[in-house]
C-alpha cells in the first residue's frame, strides 16, 4: 500500500477519466465519489474502478459526455434519462431532483433510467441528509450474484443506502445485497489476497477462495439478500419499464437504473427534535453491554466517517496492484502519476 494526499489522488483520477473521454464535469464528479469511497475504506468502490470505466467507454457502454435530463414529472415523481452517462453524475442529478421535489411537496422520488456504474451509493443518500431530508438510494444492474438456490448469476448485487441526519455524525447505511460487493473481489486480486469462503461461488458451484476462480457472488443472508435484490430491481427498473435482469437472462443486452428518494424531515415535525431523537437512540445503543471481542459499538457509517477524517489528514492508502493498473492507463495517455505522500519522518510510506 502507498499513501496519497486526497487532493492529488482526486486530481489524478479526474485526469485519467478526462483523458479516457469523460467530459470535465463527469470526470470531476466521478473522481470525487471514487476518492470519497477510498477515504472511507470502501476500496471496492474507489479508484480501482477507473481502468474498467475507461474500458466501458471504449466499448460504448458508457457515454462519457451524455447529459442526464428529466423527461417526465408527476407530482413528487420524476423520471430522469441518463442516456448511459457516467453513473455518479446521473445519480447526483437524480438526488438533487428528488431533494428539490421534497422541498416543495415533502417527498421526492426520482427514477434514473439507463445509468452506468454509480459507485458508492451512500454518497448520494448523504446528499439528501445534508439538505434536511432522509435519503434513500437504490441501483439495479445485470446479473452478478446467484439467486438463492442457484449456482449461476441470476440477480445483481443491487445496493441500497439510507441516510439520516443527527446532532453529530449522520446515520449512513450503505450495503450491497450480496455477501460482499464485486469490488471486494477486485480489491483482493489487486492485493494478491485470498477471499473468505462464503463470499463467492466457483464455476462448479463450490465456494471460491481464490478471487481468480470467482464465477458469481453469493446473496447476503441467502433468501433475504435474493429477495431484497429482486425487489430493488422492481423498484428501480421494472417500475420505469426498463428491466435490467430479465433481458440478460433471455440472452439480450441489459441496462442499469437507479432510484433516489428524499423525505423532508420538517414535513413531519421539527428537524432539531428529529436529530435529538436520532442522537439519543445512537447513544443508548452504544451503551449496550458489548459482546466478547467488541471494543466499541458503532452506528451505520460511523467507521467510514472516522476513517475518512483520519485519511483526509494523513493520506489515503492505495494497493500496489491498483497503482500498477492505473499506471498502465496513465502511460497510455502520457499522464504522470502523483508521488506517494511522505510520512512525518520524511520517508515514503508503503504501508504494511
Amino acid at each position: 500500500m502507498s499513501l496519497f494526499q486526497p487532493d492529488k489522488l482526486k486530481r489524478y483520477a479526474a485526469e485519467l477519466l478526462q483523458a479516457g473521454g469523460y467530459s470535465p464535469v463527469h470526470a470531476e464528479n466521478t473522481a470525487e465519489i471514487l476518492v470519497w469511497a477510498n477515504a472511507r475504506g470502501a476500496d471496492s468502490h474507489g479508484v480501482l474502478r477507473i481502468p474498467r470505466y475507461i474500458e466501458m467507454t471504449e466499448q460504448g457502454t458508457i457515454d462519457p459526455v451524455a447529459v442526464p435530463h428529466v423527461v417526465s414529472r408527476e407530482g413528487a415523481v420524476s423520471v430522469l434519462e441518463a442516456a448511459r452517462a457516467p453513473g455518479p453524475s446521473a445519480m447526483i442529478a437524480a438526488m438533487d431532483t428528488a431533494v428539490e421535489a421534497a422541498g416543495r411537496l415533502g417527498i421526492g422520488w426520482c427514477s434514473a433510467r439507463n445509468i452506468t456504474h454509480a459507485g458508492a451509493v451512500g454518497y448520494f443518500a448523504l446528499r439528501a441528509a445534508e439538505n434536511g431530508c432522509l435519503g434513500i438510494v437504490m441501483t439495479a444492474s445485470g446479473p452478478l450474484m446467484a439467486y438463492h438456490g442457484a449456482r449461476v448469476s441470476g440477480l445483481s448485487t443491487n445496493p441500497i443506502s439510507i441516510a439520516a441526519p443527527s446532532q453529530g455524525l449522520p446515520l449512513l447505511l450503505d450495503m450491497s445485497t450480496s455477501t460482499v460487493a464485486l469490488g471486494k473481489i477486485m480489491h483482493a486480486r489487486d492485493t494478491g489476497s485470498a477471499i473468505p469462503e462464503g463470499w463467492a461461488i466457483a464455476t462448479d458451484g463450490t465456494p471460491a477462495t481464490d478471487p481468480s476462480d470467482v464465477a458469481t457472488l453469493t446473496p447476503l443472508g441467502g433468501p433475504k439478500g435474493s429477495g431484497l435484490s429482486l425487489m430493488i430491481e422492481v423498484l428501480a427498473s421494472v417500475l420505469v419499464a426498463n428491466p435490467a435482469i430479465a433481458p440478460v437472462l433471455a440472452g439480450e443486452k441489459g441496462t442499469m437504473n437507479g432510484a433516489a428518494l428524499a423525505i423532508k424531515i420538517s414535513a413531519f415535525g421539527q428537524p432539531d427534535t428529529f436529530a435529538e431523537h436520532i442522537t439519543d437512540l445512537a447513544d443508548r445503543l452504544r451503551k449496550l453491554p458489548r459482546a466478547p471481542g467488541t471494543d466499541k459499538i458503532l452506528m451505520p457509517g460511523e467507521r467510514g466517517f472516522c476513517l475518512s477524517a483520519e485519511r483526509m489528514r494523513n493520506g489515503i492508502p492505495i494497493a500496489e496492484g491498483t497503482l500498477k493498473r492505473l499506471a498502465v492507463v496513465a502511460d497510455m495517455f502520457g499522464i504522470v502519476p502523483p508521488a506517494p505522500a511522505e510520512t512525518p519522518a520524511g520517508t515514503m510510506n508503503k504501508g504494511p
